[in-house]
């Protein structure tokens, strides 16, 4: 996660970056010259779709580019479903952090509380999960996961199944001692809110976020289902499902196929996304994308001292030193000249999109794409997202 968005940060710093401007706030937006030069940027990345949702106090620039359906031309629109990935981290950690706030858990009880069977599970708190601190194995970076999704992509998976890929193999560090973004702790953190609060976490998540914030087009679906509502946007992906699972690099043969269009990316949209559960597996639109960060970030979830809390939760890789980006519960902070956005991405095989709120600047960005990964291996979403950075703000994030 964090280095797919450096990386994107660098590309686009070897040729994208603006004269340094004023030294806070945003500069002037003229919306028409903001979406060519995002459209020319997803040309560039041979992008199928995409759609932009920004909100600043200069007004609304709202645009889709391409198309949602590669068989069908279909402008992408913020109402449009796709598949929100990672961003269910936010919405996990959102409910956990309600559970504290109501005295039904605590930030410092051990997984073993609730979890059976987990690697130093009386040693790892719920803080260190939600903080990516638990050095437990990442289960999406199993092979066998990749290769049951593209021989088997109907598969239903089970909390066992999914738990037993990352338990089978060796922590990577001792719990508390290293950062590591890592999907088992999210999984856990699901099974803890779903035994809490007594229901199945598509349940929690309606009852706690989804309906009191009126976010009427964003469920997690059940385990059985691989459908996403009318309408909706398709998911592609060169090559295997490794490539977005495990950072595999495309290798240079697909990338010259692709290129000279003898290659056509798979079609993933209808991959049973069970295995992702509270680490990703919400189903979602940019509107509600939109809605759901501003109250995040706003203060509409949490009570005053808890929403405190939150906001400072994020820490750097290295605890102490400087860093552009930090991880807290269940969500992230780029940190630019003046400005902080508090932000989370989601990428799976057929999607990529990045949700932010700058409360400093009042400016929101919601981005998808609907392709994983361009050939150079840029997460999409992401570098669409740096590029509208580098031109709305009179500070770069390119000039950090």
């Amino acid at each position: 996660m964090i280095s797919r968005l450096v990386a994107a940060a660098v590309v686009m710093a070897c040729g994208c970056g603006t004269a340094m401007g004023a030294s806070t706030g945003l500069k002037p937006i003229d919306p028409t010259l903001l979406q060519a030069s995002i459209e020319a940027l997803a040309k560039e990345l041979k992008l199928p779709g995409a759609m932009v949702l920004l909100s600043t106090p200069q007004g609304n620039v709202n645009f889709g580019y391409g198309t949602t359906d590669l068989a069908a031309r279909s402008l992408p629109s913020a109402d449009i479903h796709f598949r929100a990935a990672s961003n269910t981290k936010t919405m996990t950690a959102a409910a956990i952090v309600q559970m504290v706030q109501e005295g039904k858990l605590s930030f410092d009880d051990p997984i073993s509380q609730f979890v059976g069977g987990v690697p130093n599970g009386d040693k790892i708190t719920i803080s260190q999960l939600l903080k990516m601190r638990s050095g437990l194995f990442n289960f999406t970076n199993a092979p066998e996961l990749a290769k049951s999704l593209d021989d088997d992509p109907d598969k239903v998976w089970t909390a066992g199944e999914v738990l037993a890929m990352a338990f089978k193999r060796p922590p990577e560090f001792a719990p508390g001692a290293a950062y590591e973004y890592n999907n088992t702790n999210y999984y856990l953190l699901g099974l803890v809110a779903q035994k809490i609060d007594g229901m199945p976490l598509a349940a929690v998540f309606q009852k706690r976020l989804f309906g009191p914030l009126g976010m009427s087009n964003t469920a997690l679906p059940p385990s059985t289902s691989n459908a996403i509502p009318e309408p909706y946007a398709h998911g592609y992906l060169y090559g295997s499902t490794s490539y977005a699972l495990a950072d595999a690099p495309y290798p240079e043969e697909l990338q010259a196929a692709a290129r000279a269009g003898t290659l056509k990316p798979n079609d993933d949209t209808w991959q049973n996304p069970s295995a992702y559960f509270a680490a990703g597996g919400v189903i979602s639109t940019a509107d509600d994308l939109a809605t759901w960060m501003r109250a995040l970030v706003g203060g509409k979830v949490f009570n005053a001292e808890f929403q405190k809390q939150w906001l400072a939760s994020p820490e750097a890789p290295e605890p102490g030193k400087p860093a552009m980006q930090k991880y807290g519960y269940g969500i992230l902070t780029l940190t630019f000249g003046p400005n902080v956005i508090y932000y989370h991405e989601g990428e799976m095989p057929g999607y990529q999109s990045f949700m932010g709120y700058d409360p400093g600047n009042d400016v929101t960005l919601v981005v998808w794409t609907n392709l994983t990964l361009a050939l150079d291996g840029q997460a999409t979403a992401n570098t669409l997202m740096v590029k509208i950075l580098d031109e709305i703000y009179a500070v770069s994030p390119l000039q950090q």
